[in-house]
């Protein structure tokens, strides 16, 4: 059955997992046109971006271009190993618009189809960081897919399944999969975060009924973090039911945060993107912060 409130989907994700990028980037000065995830590398200097012309690196104060297409890049999700994105070809590019689902294993110099190439623009992807489930918030039908609704992979796009979503009343923001549980998926919505342990069927409310613009599970695999509409701070979550943590973000009002980050090297660093295409870091947890783009340029 259609999910009443798919068609209303926000252009969002949360994103906590990392990769290395190990070769040096080549082009400096990237504008964030759009930004539709952050993650930080495997090994922990630097921030990764998809950007409009390709992937926006963050290295040792400075932002350049990673080596690799210029694709116009949409959902972005990273894990241990690969990146997953979605999106458009670059300018001049032969490949077919648009890109379907694609991952990258050497830090997005090439990428390798894996489903619905020419069919499907995911804008909302969710990958576990040790699993490799993929979770898409897909908008429309496709040759897989006969329907608007959250769907998952358990094997690289070969198939998908619908998650029935069962309990989710309000319209979703983000979508987060767990690091270690290829089950347990989160998503943040216009009422609060829901969470499933059973690859989407069931989702029960896990907040206050509140607007939320942003959703990431920790790499501890046993906290969630998340961004609520007019709060001026992140919300740190148990997922056992514990206590919660408050973690202080930079001034924003109006803006809101869409894109959480965490570093895997230090997991006290944590990035930060905005509606408005503001980018922050703080390496305390935190309690500072430091602003590496306004409005998509870089800082």
């Amino acid at each position: 059955m259609h999910h009443p409130f798919f068609g209303k989907l926000l252009v969002s994700i949360a994103t906590m997992a990392a990769l290395g990028v190990s070769s040096p980037p080549v082009s400096a000065a990237p504008i964030l046109h759009h930004v539709h995830g952050l993650a930080f590398t495997t090994d922990g200097k630097a921030l990764v971006v998809p950007a409009h012309t390709g992937l926006a690196i963050y290295r040792d104060g400075r932002w350049s271009l990673a080596p690799g297409p210029a694709h116009d890049f949409m959902g972005f999700s990273v894990t241990i190993a690969a990146i997953y994105t979605s999106g458009h070809p670059a300018p001049g590019s032969p490949l077919r618009n648009p890109l379907g689902l694609i991952k990258s294993t050497d830090g997005g110099k090439t990428w390798q189809q894996l489903s619905l190439y020419g069919e499907a623009d995911f804008h909302n992807i969710a990958v576990g960081y040790q699993t490799n489930v993929v979770y898409v918030i897909n908008g429309g039908a496709n040759s897989q897919m006969p329907e608007a609704g959250i769907y998952y992979t358990r094997n690289g796009g070969k198939t998908w399944k619908r998650s029935e979503s069962v309990g989710i009343i309000s319209p979703i923001t983000g979508i987060a999969a767990h690091p270690s549980d290829p089950a347990m998926v989160a998503v943040s919505t216009f009422g609060g975060v829901y969470l499933s342990r059973d690859f989407g069927r069931q989702f029960r409310r896990f907040s206050r009924e509140k607007a939320v613009t942003a959703v990431s599970f920790e790499l501890d695999a046993k906290h969630l973090l998340f961004a609520s509409e007019g709060e001026s701070a992140l919300v740190r979550i148990a997922l056992d039911g514990g206590s919660n943590q408050s973690l202080k973000l930079p001034a924003l009002a109006p803006d809101v945060v869409t894109y959480i980050a965490q570093n895997p090297a230090n997991r006290k660093e944590i990035a930060i993107a905005t509606r408005k295409r503001h980018v922050f870091i703080s390496k305390d947890a935190g309690n500072t912060w430091k602003q590496i783009a306004r409005e998509g340029n870089g800082l």
